[in-house]
């Protein structure tokens, strides 16, 4: 019985400490930057339609 709990114990802790590492990775800094200038984005030279500012669900919570 003592036996079994230690195992089990062990198993979920390697676990737990696998998933945590792993959930760490990743790369940290700045986000790249675009590859073209703002000015050259739009070709046409047509300024883009603005979408209207709608309040999202989750927004509070951010």
């Amino acid at each position: 019985m003592v036996n079994s709990l230690k195992r089990t114990t062990l198993t979920l802790s390697i676990v737990l400490a696998a998933s945590l590492a792993l959930s760490a990775c990743g790369r940290k800094g700045d986000l790249d930057p675009p590859s073209t200038p703002v000015d050259q984005q739009n070709k046409r030279g047509v300024e883009a339609e603005k979408t209207p500012d709608t309040p999202f669900l989750l927004d509070p919570l951010l």
